[in-house]
Order: C-alpha cells, then sequence, then structure tokens
C-alpha cells in the first residue's frame, strides 16, 4: 500500500454521480484531478442513462459511463415504488461492478446515508466519499456539510487520493455534433442569440416567467435573437414565456437533446436563467451568463468568476406562504423563493453581458480580414 494507504497500482476508478445535468457540471474538475493523478487508469462514471449518451465521444476525463439502476434513496425511485424486478436488476448491477474489479470507488453523489451503503456493494478495494452525520464511513471520507461550494467539495474529496488540479471551474468540450445538431433547430443568423431558461427542477427557485419576458424584450430591441428554453415537460412554462413578449421568440421547449443545447448555448452571446442544469452546461461551454440564485443555492452553486458572469440573488429565507426560515429546514410550500428579483438587476446584467459579447465578436472580424 502507498503511504496514503491506496492500493501500490491503481488501474480502474469508479465515480458515483447519478443525479442531474447541473450536478455533473459540478463534478467536472474533481474528475480532471483524478485523471491527472491517475492517467493510466480508467475512470468509469456510475451515472445516468443520458450521461452515456452526451459523453460518449467527447474529451473528457470519464472514459466510459456505467447506467445505476434504480435505487431507493440515491434520487432515482421512491422506495415505495421499489419493486421485485428493480431488486432483480440491482442485484445483477452489482455483480457485473464485482467483476469490474475497482481498484478505488469513489462517491461524489452526496451525503452518503444511501450512496456509501451502495459504494461499499461495489467489491471496490478502497473506498473515499462524502459522510454525513448519519452515513456510514468508507475507508477514507470528508464531512458533508450542506454551505459548501459544489466544485470545491468535490475537489477535496478526490485530494485525499492525492489528486489536484488548478483547473477549478468546470469546462465542457462542444464537438461537431452538438453545434450541427442546434443549427438544425436555431439556424445560424448575423444577430446575436440570447437564450432564456426560465424552468427549473425546484419551483422555488423559478423566477417569474413574465420577468423572463420583459428581459427578452430588451434584449431583442438591442438587436438579439431570443430562443426560450426547456425539457420537454415545461413546454407551458416556455410557451407562456414566448408568449408573455412584445418581441418575437423561438420557443425551444423539448427541442433539444442535452447535446443540441450543448452545441445552442455555445452559440450564445448571453444566457438568462434560473438556478438549473442549462445555466451550469452554458457556463462550462464558455457562454455569459446572467443567473438568478436563491442565497442558499448561491453558496453552493454560484459560479466562480465574474469576467463572464453575472448573479442576482434573492435573500428571502422566509416562505412567501407560510412564514416559515427555510435557511436549515425547508417547508413543504412550493412558492417561489427568488420572486423578489427585480427586472432591472437581471436586464442591466444581461445587457451589460450582450454587449461585451458583440464588441468581442466585431473585434475577432475584424482580426480575422487581416
Amino acid at each position: 500500500m502507498s503511504p496514503l494507504g491506496l492500493p501500490d497500482e491503481v488501474c480502474k476508478i469508479a465515480v458515483l454521480r447519478a443525479n442531474g445535468l447541473g450536478d455533473l457540471v459540478f463534478a467536472l474538475p474533481s474528475l480532471v484531478a483524478l485523471r491527472a493523478r491517475y492517467p493510466g487508469a480508467e475512470i468509469v462514471l456510475l451515472g445516468r442513462e443520458w450521461m452515456r449518451d452526451f459523453l460518449a465521444g467527447r474529451p473528457g476525463p470519464i472514459d466510459r459511463v456505467e447506467p445505476v439502476p434504480a435505487v431507493p434513496g440515491l434520487g432515482l425511485l421512491d422506495s415505495d415504488s421499489y419493486s421485485i424486478d428493480e431488486t432483480a436488476r440491482l442485484e445483477h448491477f452489482f455483480a457485473a461492478m464485482r467483476r469490474e474489479q475497482y481498484d478505488v470507488a469513489v462517491q461524489i453523489h452526496g451525503g452518503g446515508s444511501h450512496s456509501n451503503p451502495f459504494l461499499q456493494r461495489l467489491g471496490a478495494r478502497y473506498t473515499v466519499g462524502l459522510k454525513a452525520a448519519d452515513a456510514p464511513p468508507l475507508d477514507r471520507w470528508v464531512p458533508h456539510t450542506y454551505f459548501q461550494h459544489e466544485v470545491m467539495r468535490y475537489l477535496e474529496v478526490v485530494a485525499l487520493l492525492g489528486a489536484t488540479t488548478s483547473e477549478i471551474e468546470p469546462r465542457i468540450d462542444v464537438v461537431p455534433s452538438d453545434v450541427d445538431e442546434s443549427l438544425r433547430v436555431v439556424p445560424h443568423d448575423v444577430k446575436a442569440m440570447a437564450v432564456l431558461h426560465p424552468g427549473a427542477t425546484d419551483p422555488r427557485r423559478r423566477w417569474p416567467v413574465e420577468r423572463f419576458a420583459a428581459v427578452g424584450d430588451a434584449l431583442a430591441r438591442a438587436g438579439a435573437r431570443v430562443g426560450v428554453s426547456g425539457i420537454r415537460t415545461e413546454w407551458q412554462l416556455v410557451q407562456g414565456g414566448v408568449e408573455a413578449m412584445e418581441e418575437p421568440a423561438v420557443d425551444l421547449s423539448g427541442r433539444l437533446s442535452v447535446n443540441g443545447l450543448c452545441g445552442l448555448l455555445s452559440r450564445s452571446s448571453v444566457v438568462v436563467s434560473n438556478d438549473s442544469g442549462p445555466l451550469h452546461l452554458a457556463a462550462a461551454v464558455g457562454a455569459r451568463t446572467t443567473g438568478i440564485y436563491w442565497c442558499g443555492n448561491f453558496i453552493n452553486g454560484g459560479p466562480l468568476t465574474r469576467t463572464r458572469h453575472r448573479t442576482a440573488i434573492s435573500w428571502c429565507l422566509e416562505c412567501p406562504a407560510c412564514g416559515a426560515n427555510n435557511l436549515s429546514v425547508r417547508c413543504a410550500h412550493a412558492s417561489s423563493f427568488v420572486a423578489d428579483v427585480s427586472i432591472d438587476e437581471v436586464q442591466t446584467a444581461a445587457l451589460e453581458l450582450i454587449a461585451v459579447s458583440c464588441q468581442h465578436g466585431v473585434q475577432r472580424s475584424r482580426q480575422g480580414r487581416r
């Protein structure tokens, strides 16, 4: 064993991160650090099915993705709906994972109450990860506390393996097929592209859609082509935003895969979004962003720099419905906690960023003609 207590030779590493789009983005710097520390090892992401399609053939630190079956407690399934067939699939998955003979298994999925027992069933020689107060310990672990930036949280975990990096801002390489898909939905235009994303998995993170519309109108009047994005189930929200605008906008709901969205965001001059996966993806592919955050979420997932990113933060702590302070305990209501963010604040930031983007575009054009 090495001085760190690791196996002398690390040939295969499993990383558990089976969450959403933004969660994957936050984990990328830690995966880059693992790759730098173990350049010859195979890094296998235990994730979601869509991650396999998204990452296949894409440059990056991950060699392959193994989709995790539905598991109670890992955010993939409610325990009440677990069936005999799903239990059998899970047992088959663990048997396959044990045959992989992982040298190291890394848990950066959550606090560990469910994910640490999951990790221990993989049969890896060595386990590291996060540990909340109610979670069983791994061979080495970092305490999981709520208020810590997600990027730094996972970098702290892989540092237990001697993995470090100076690349702390998540980055995703855009491939030609991403752009090709986006062009089929939104053809090239001489106008700057502005994307609005009014959705969010948690309704408490949603800024009112009519305010997105007001910002969209301002961007359109500044010369931008505006698109309103959302997944298929958010079509009513997206349609509401488009209809509330006085200027024309493109309804993008359900029309792009994650890959195509990646391509479109990389072509955008500014992205205005709630705290959501598309916002973090936009930052990772190099877009300028204006993000709308609740203060607690900003601590955990706000952008680390301000050259390309602006933030509008709500400091509302009491639920608008019941008055309960939600800083440490969440009430049952779904009222927006970011509705107090003003249109002017978001609009000013977005217009500033699109102006800078357009100026840079002019400079690149002039350089290209020389």
